[in-house]
């Protein structure tokens, strides 16, 4: 049996006394001891390997409890608009021009990332800029939120769409002031016509590829994956899984990004129930989304936008209608979750869980919310009483925070209040949603702690949390809205060997230097899967 010894660290075990230890010690996949670096010499013998760590971190592996694992490895292998280079519209274009130049004629052009408000132009690309770049290709133009997206003629046409298509519910097929398409597509418009332009199986393989290898590099050794593209991806997941191709732990959600309740519906009926798997592949919660995007911005709000007076958001949903979906999925013993950003959408869904609660009560269901964005202290409440386990976005306002404060106003102090909610006795937990924005944890530890953007702007300050706090979001807590919180998420003994080896003690560096960690090694199930091979290895 393989015997792996860290010594002469800061072993950060997150177990519930916060212990923190200079050493550790794994056999085969799990972890045996833990304790000082005397105690754990006199456990080794010659076969052991001893990794110095001299004084750094190790972390349990670190667990994203909201991502989108084929659209991130998808938009690594495509154009992605926030490479640094790309600063206008123009230079935009003259990217996709060459990309044009190496695709055949009807091959997808795919561009991911786009933000109208970080080129200089601060606007889409336009539908006729599109056109004189091709009209024998697809070019499909994806907003960072990924709810909305911008194509051309060829796109358009591809799924059906002229200046007589009607819109969809809760979506947009832009027209301007002379009833011409604009090629954007907002809300389900968008989602819907994703399902015209779907990936072949090489091209999801690739995607899980390129994806783990980033993930890996992060120390993110398990993810809580919300929703591929339809049931093929899902389907391409679970075959990765059997042939062991899946290198990191995941809890799948049943939900999809394309015709999301039309899946969510099947799955619920073929009888595939929550914690159905392994420890390396489950499936997750139920999940529906109820509103937009917080940058688009689409979200559902009691008030409207500080930005725009007439401008509530979208409500993909009644109350109702969500409860008649839920309904039998809650009865039938799922975990459910949804998409919920704007406090109006998080009031609908306590409506809902609370009906459900009412009429057919069940202990310890741990039913999700992800993101809850906008969260004043009324619904802050609820989500306690009702048990409810929070997804939030750490990294989101370090990325989006100047819109959010433009388009929210005071209500910022209570976005992605963690301060508040773990106050409550909250379990709190967080998720990058990668691709929105970066997967890089530590740009969510460092934002949680310090509630700075990248700009410098103060957002929420009142949330601002401990790093001890974030660090338990993104490991053990975030094992608890699995219900894996008895195999991984803390160093302890007798759980999985998951662990991420930084390059640095964070518990001893100034708190801006979070955005500068990195990890030189990512142990997983007992093995090396990732290593920059910095650390000193005697064997």
């Amino acid at each position: 049996m393989r015997k792996l010894a860290f010594i002469n660290g800061e072993v950060i075990t997150v177990n519930p006394q916060g212990d923190v230890f200079e050493a550790c010690l794994v056999e085969g996949n799990r972890i045996s001891k833990v304790g000082t670096t005397e105690e754990i010499k006199k456990l080794l013998n010659i076969k052991t390997e001893i990794i110095d760590l001299k004084g750094k971190t190790v972390l349990p592996g670190l667990i994203d409890a909201h991502m989108h694992l084929y659209l991130y490895g998808i938009s690594l292998l495509n154009l992605n608009c926030k490479n640094p280079g790309i600063t206008s519209v123009k230079e935009l274009l003259g990217e996709i021009k060459k990309v044009v130049s190496e695709k055949a004629k009807g091959e997808v052009i795919r561009v991911f990332g786009f933000n109208e408000l970080m080129v200089k132009e601060q606007r889409y690309p336009t539908i006729q800029e599109l056109d004189e770049l091709t009209t024998e290709h697809t070019i499909i133009i994806t907003r960072t939120c990924g709810h909305i997206g911008v194509v051309n003629t060829a796109a358009l046409q591809l799924a059906g769409i002229n200046h007589d298509t009607i819109d969809p519910h809760g979506g947009t097929i832009e027209k301007d002031g002379y009833g011409r398409l604009t090629g954007r597509l907002i809300e389900n418009a968008f989602l819907e016509f994703n399902q015209y332009v779907p990936y072949s199986e090489e091209e999801l393989y690739n995607a899980l590829e390129k994806a783990q290898e980033q993930l890996l590099s992060y120390g993110i050794t398990s993810v809580h994956d919300a929703g591929g593209f339809d049931e093929n991806s899902f389907r391409v997941m679970q075959q990765a899984s059997q042939a062991d191709q899946l290198k990191l732990r995941v809890y799948a959600m049943i939900g999809s990004l394309n015709n999301c309740e039309t899946f969510t519906k099947n799955m619920i009926a073929s009888g595939i129930v929550t914690n159905t798997g392994n420890d390396s592949f489950k499936i997750g919660p139920a999940k529906l989304f109820t509103d937009g995007s917080s940058t688009g911005p689409t979200i559902a709000t009691r008030e409207p936008y500080t930005s725009d007076s007439e401008n509530y958001g979208y409500l993909q949903y009644s109350e109702d209608e969500l409860y008649k979906i839920f309904s039998p999925a809650h009865k039938k013993g799922y975990q459910l979750t949804v998409h919920a950003q704007g406090d109006k959408a998080i009031e609908q869904y306590l409506n809902v869980i609370e009906r459900l609660q009412e009429l057919h009560p069940r202990q310890d269901h741990r039913h999700r919310v992800e993101h809850l964005g906008v969260c004043p202290p009324d619904l802050q409440q609820r989500v306690r009483d009702l048990g409810l386990i929070p997804v939030l976005n750490p990294p989101f306002p370090f990325e989006f925070g100047e819109s959010y404060l433009r388009n929210y106003g005071g209500r910022t102090d209570y976005m992605y209040a963690a301060k508040q909610l773990i106050d409550l006795g909250v379990v709190v937990t967080a998720g990058s949603d990668a691709p929105i924005t970066t997967a890089n944890p530590f740009v969510g530890m460092f934002m949680a702690v310090e509630r700075i953007t990248k700009g410098g702007t103060p957002f929420g300050q009142v949330q601002r949390v401990t790093l001890l706090d974030v660090i338990r979001m993104y490991t053990i807590n975030a094992a608890y809205a699995s219900r894996d919180e008895k195999i991984k998420g803390s160093i302890e003994v007798g759980k999985l060997a998951d662990l991420a080896i930084l390059n640095k003690s964070i518990l001893n560096c100034p708190t801006e230097e979070l955005l500068d960690v990195e990890v030189e090694m990512t142990v997983l199930n007992g093995e090396f899967v990732y290593s920059k091979h910095s650390c000193e290895v005697n064997i």
